[in-house]
């Protein structure tokens, strides 16, 4: 059995929740502390690196910690091994153990924090509730000779042009005829050095996202029977890969407010919550993102929710809330923790699909601060 290379599983990872979807202006994501360029057999998912935790990756023998909120947000000015944060890295790194954070855009990816709350509500059609992200699509427009149309066509779609929602391959083409005089130097595919060559060609058309830019055109140039394909690049006014923050769906069912919180405290497994807004509301609507949810109240009522579920709401946040008649249930940041279990279970199915050798261990440690009494 051979052994996996750090980098490989979060190649993975990243396949799934891309560094690009991250939100926040310098969100510090990515690979905080170690290294990845070593073999790694067992993985520990956590929602937040502390002392507790990076005890249990070292009794469970985890070369990697996958974690949601960053163990270094600030920048350092020293890294000094007699305070608790520094000892906490030092920890880290004498034992070996690369500490790997994916914080807004594991709340982005689909599938990622968001959508495990929403799964966890069990809200029905749902949607983003504030877009982040989004790809222009692109065209290319190849001009290549008729016999060749087929095979070109077919490798453009194995590079991933063409696929548009649940159909792939998809082309356009248009037949005519392409004109050209190959000069000295030349290595013609067709024609003969200096005579004006005419062609029967047809221009095979595929959009796709951005992103697979460089990818679509080295197929391309790699597989054209041309030694100067002639072709045309455009960026197009259409978006693709729209992904955001938090999601919006309705219950199955109505509810009372009050009903609907003691729902959301069983279902997110909190001992308590706070609640804004009268009691015997009817909630039909509701809005939900992970963390600190402050700064979207109004998108929340924009979009129609009668309930904002969200951590961290402020007083004076609460009050406008109140005011402007939306319901707010307020689990407390911590409920990120749905994260462990799905970024686990993840992980696990995208290894054994690639046949890699790897164990994603979910963290065991309660890292809530707070204390209810």
């Amino acid at each position: 059995m051979r052994a996996v290379n750090g980098n490989e599983i979060i190649q993975l990872f990243e396949s799934w929740s891309p560094k690009k979807f991250a939100c926040m202006p310098n969100d510090p994501i990515g690979l905080a502390i170690g290294t990845l360029n070593k073999p790694v057999a067992k993985v520990l998912v956590t929602l937040d690196v502390t002392n507790e935790v990076v005890d249990e990756a070292i009794e469970n023998g985890c070369e990697l910690i996958i974690a949601h909120h960053p163990p270094i947000f600030m920048k350092l000015s020293n890294l000094r091994t007699d305070n608790p944060q520094g000892a906490l890295y030092e920890k880290c790194l004498k034992n070996d153990i690369a500490v790997y954070a994916a914080h807004t855009n594991l709340d982005v990816a689909p599938g990622g924090v968001n959508d495990l709350l929403a799964d966890a509500l069990k809200l029905e059609n749902r949607r983003i509730l504030e877009m982040s992200y989004e790809e222009k699509m692109m065209k290319l427009a190849v001009f290549v000779p008729i016999d060749d149309a087929d095979a070109l066509r077919d490798i453009l779609a194995k590079a991933g042009a063409g696929r548009l929602g649940n159909y792939e391959a998809c082309s356009y083409t248009l037949a005519g005829k392409g004109r050209f005089r190959a000069l000295e130097g030349a290595d013609p595919a067709v024609g003969e050095i200096g005579e004006l060559h005419v062609e029967h060609e047809e221009k095979i058309e595929v959009v796709f996202p951005q992103s697979m830019k460089n990818k679509v055109l080295k197929a391309m140039l790699n597989n054209h029977p041309y030694e100067e394909p002639a072709y045309d690049l455009f960026t197009m006014d259409v978006a693709t890969n729209e992904q955001g923050l938090g999601r919006i769906g309705k219950l199955k069912e109505p509810m009372t407010l009050k009903e609907f919180a003691e729902f959301v405290k069983a279902q997110l497994d909190v001992p308590c919550l706070r609640v804004v807004g009268e009691l015997n509301h009817i909630v039909r609507k509701v809005a939900v993102i992970g963390g600190d949810g402050n700064k979207y109240i109004k998108t929340a009522k924009f979009a129609g929710a009668d309930v904002f579920v969200t951590g961290d709401i402020g007083f004076h946040m609460a009050q406008d809330a109140e005011v402007n008649g939306l319901n707010i249930v307020d689990p407390g940041h911590h409920v990120e923790k749905v994260m462990i279990k799905g970024v686990a279970e993840k992980m696990a199915a995208l290894c054994n699909e690639k046949k890699l050798p790897v164990k994603f261990i979910q963290s065991n440690i309660h890292t809530e601060p707070f204390k209810f009494i």
